[in-house]
């Protein structure tokens, strides 16, 4: 099942979802438009059952090179308030990925600016071929990249986002991934989908509730360590032990069987 507009389409492909970027013309550029419709599918793919496990890709030359020219234009003429306004919808929408209850994953055939680098960071898992690039452009505007940093400044670090928020140097994927923002790089696209189709297919082979678990548990223990901290962990795997998913993997593990999820 396929679901299209002119800037993204949405590819149900049994339990997992693409969601791919088409507006190569544009360079996958962003806009209002497009931060309302990526907005609306995350939100219906967070909450569908059938969905397992979520794929962002693009189309063309560019994965996204961050904001649209034409957007730009018009929001140059925009009051504080009207920017605040355009700033928290591209916010929502990161805000949705980063905390989807399904596994994400990036594959980033080229260039990432600004924005794009965004996306690439909300998402849990992301692949990237030597050709991509990077690059935290803002600026070269005489902007910042102000909604996006908490994702980016998580995935890279603070010593790294010191230097290429202010430097705004492009970088490679070999680079991206020395620093955490991808975890694998390959050789070209056909690489890349491979490596895709074998990241959800092992997506698949895991519980689903504890797959959502395991994601909210990275974000619950990532603050200092205290007692609090150590409770919660305690209370989270005695519940999840507890939950019809949790007794059918380990009956499924001590009977020598496949789990429900995989019959």
């Amino acid at each position: 099942m396929t679901d299209e507009t002119r800037k993204y389409r949405v590819i149900h492909d049994g339990p997992v979802a693409r969601v791919r970027l088409t507006n190569p013309d544009k360079h996958n550029a962003f806009d209002d438009e497009l931060i309302r419709g990526l907005t609306g599918a995350f939100l219906l793919l967070g909450g569908s059952p059938e969905v397992r496990a979520v794929i962002l890709e693009a189309e063309g030359k560019s994965f996204s090179a961050g904001a649209d020219l034409n957007w730009m234009k018009r929001m140059a003429g925009y009051d504080f308030a009207e920017n605040k306004a355009d700033a928290m919808a591209l916010a929502k929408l990161l805000n949705i990925i980063n905390y989807l209850p399904k596994p994400t994953i990036a594959l980033v055939q080229g260039a990432a600016f600004g924005g794009g680098v965004g996306l690439v960071s909300c998402c849990d898992v992301a692949v990237a071929t030597q050709r991509a690039s990077f690059s935290l452009s803002e600026v070269k505007l005489g902007l910042i990249p102000g909604v996006i940093s908490p994702y980016v400044v998580d995935a890279i670090g603070q010593r790294a986002a010191r230097r290429y928020f202010q430097t705004a140097e492009r970088f490679s994927a070999d680079e991206a991934h020395r620093l955490g923002l991808v975890h694998e790089v390959v050789a070209d696209e056909e690489a890349l989908a491979e490596a895709g189709a074998r990241i959800a297919g092992e997506v698949l082979t895991v519980g689903p509730k504890a797959a959502a678990e395991a994601k909210d548990l990275v974000f619950a223990v990532d603050r200092p360590l205290s007692e609090a901290v150590i409770e919660d962990t305690a209370e989270r795997i005695a519940r999840v032990r507890a939950s019809d998913e949790g007794k059918e993997g380990v009956g499924a593990f001590l009977d020598k069987r496949k789990p429900a999820w995989l019959s």
